[in-house]
């Protein structure tokens, strides 16, 4: 290892965390409290059903063990298809107001950098007793709907359940496969009936994508480099992609939540919802459009918004991922908002749904632990654990937790990304503009996919228009990777 060049990047991620207003390590009492927890199932039992038998799978990383979710269907009449996704009942084993559940609220979720994960509960739980793995019986909560020829829902019921994981799936082996790219991987095929199980699974969630694509559920696919680490090194940016395995989690999980926002609102109780009202700067949205040669209309229209993202994504793949990254920021982020049981639901723009909260990984995010609460009360016929301004209090907290880890993310791809390129000062690399502000202008290019400022020539460059750069400074503990502009491509935004 050349010592001149090593960069501690998981020092970096921990001053990241801090920076930004999370607790990077467990306290004492939380591991201690955790430390004596053993798993209890008889008392349980007595109130679920035992759905152990089921062919139930997973499909999730290669390296993930935190499973919050497992997946069963079976075909049902006329087509219907029937689903259940059983989340980890996790609240069974983390309290409310527990040493694990006050520093769960604090930080609100599970951050994910790349270079090393801080879970939102020790791994004794999250990877272990709540942890839906292979090879243990489980509790959980089964959240049942059904799937109709059109690819519309029809919402089931919800109720505790002991289940048994029976295989744990990887997205790239089963995307490849049901793409046709990729022979069955053996995962599947050494489990009999577990391929019908996956073709079923997949053609309900393509019915799911069909109708919310139709109602002007947005495509949109950003690139977010992961660093690819060995050794203490970072060998590679690599980007995550979405794949038909990955569809198949999406739409199950998107229709679960329209199923948990249903039956809170039958109970009556207030909840969590997960919202974007309309776009934040459709106005620039519009104006984005118009230099891709379409025209919007002045209100904000999710189906129009939709059909100019498939005609761009079908004729510039290329340079999608950053038109993508345009509309996201121009939508500005989803945000958490309290709901009360007599209002109206907001909805979710970019998905096209009008009910929708976060209910299926009670082990990475807080708002998913308070809505399991909501959800075991109803069932149990329970007082509920949450007044309507308590959820207003989370809500508001949770948006900024979330807001806080992405920041902490986005600048560990930076540093990243810093130390890859490290040794390759001086080099000319090929690029897209990112963006191009009062704030700066960003390029990302095309191999590695790293993203860095353009501090030289960044004059009258445009967002989506493809560059010549040297690699003129990086900084791994400030995030920089920085660029001159050294050539311009004719804009190829442009559609005539």
């Amino acid at each position: 290892m050349n010592r001149r060049h090593y960069v501690d990047l998981v020092a970096i991620a921990l001053d990241a965390m801090e920076r930004f207003g999370f607790y990077p390590e467990f306290p004492r009492s939380v591991l201690r409290e955790v430390n004596v927890i053993k798993p209890r199932f008889r008392e349980e039992r007595e109130n679920a059903r035992d759905l152990r038998s089921l062919l139930w799978s997973s499909i999730d990383n290669y390296d993930s063990m935190d499973l919050d979710q497992i997946e069963y269907c079976e075909e049902g009449k006329d087509g219907e298809v029937y689903v259940k996704v059983a989340i980890a009942d996790v609240d069974s084993y983390v309290p409310y107001h527990s040493h694990a559940d006050r520093y769960a609220a604090y930080n609100g979720t599970s951050v994910y950098t790349g270079i090393v994960t801080f879970p939102m509960l020790p791994d004794r739980l999250s990877k272990g007793i709540t942890s839906l793995l292979p090879g243990q019986d489980c509790q959980a909560v089964v959240i049942e709907y059904t799937v109709l020829p059109d690819g519309s829902t029809r919402h089931g019921s919800l109720y505790r359940a002991i289940v048994a994981n029976k295989a744990k799936l990887i997205y790239e082996e089963v995307g490849e496969w049901l793409e046709g790219t990729h022979e069955i991987p053996s995962s599947v095929s050494d489990l009999p009936g577990l391929e019908a199980q996956l073709r079923l699974q997949h053609e309900a969630a393509q019915r799911l994508r069909r109708y919310r694509m139709k109602h002007g559920a947005l495509d949109l696919r950003t690139i977010e480099a992961e660093p690819v680490v060995e050794e203490g090194l970072v060998r590679d940016l690599v980007v995550q992609r979405q794949d038909l395995a990955r569809q198949v989690i999406e739409e199950f999980m998107v229709a679960a939540n329209g199923t948990t926002v249903a039956f809170l609102e039958d109970a009556r109780l207030p909840m969590i919802e997960r919202v974007v009202v309309t776009p934040k700067y459709w106005n620039e949205i519009v104006d984005t459009a118009t230099e891709y040669g379409w025209k919007l209309p002045k209100r904000p229209d999710a189906k129009a918004l939709s059909r100019f993202l498939d005609s761009e994504r079908e004729r510039s793949p290329e340079t999608f991922p950053d038109l993508s990254l345009t509309i996201v920021k121009l939508m500005g982020p989803g945000e958490y908002i309290a709901r009360d049981p007599h209002r109206e639901p907001v909805g979710h723009f970019a998905l096209a749904v009008t009910d929708y909260t976060h209910s299926t990984a009670p082990n990475r995010r807080y708002a998913d632990l308070i809505i399991q609460r909501l959800i075991k009360s109803a069932i149990d016929k329970r007082h509920c654990p949450y007044t309507y301004e308590d959820l207003e209090e989370e809500a508001a907290w949770l948006s900024d937790r979330e807001k806080g880890s992405k920041k902490v993310e986005r600048f560990m791809r930076k540093a990243a990304a810093a130390v890859l390129l490290q040794d390759r000062v001086g080099e000319i690399f090929e690029g897209f503009v990112t963006g191009a502000s009062e704030k700066g202008t960003y390029v990302r290019l095309i191999s590695p996919p790293a993203e860095g400022r353009v501090m030289r020539g960044e004059e009258c460059l445009k967002v989506g228009q493809k560059v010549i750069v040297r690699l003129i400074h990086t900084n791994p503990y400030k995030g920089y990777v920085d660029f001159e502009c050294t050539g311009q491509r004719p804009d190829i935004r442009r559609f005539t």
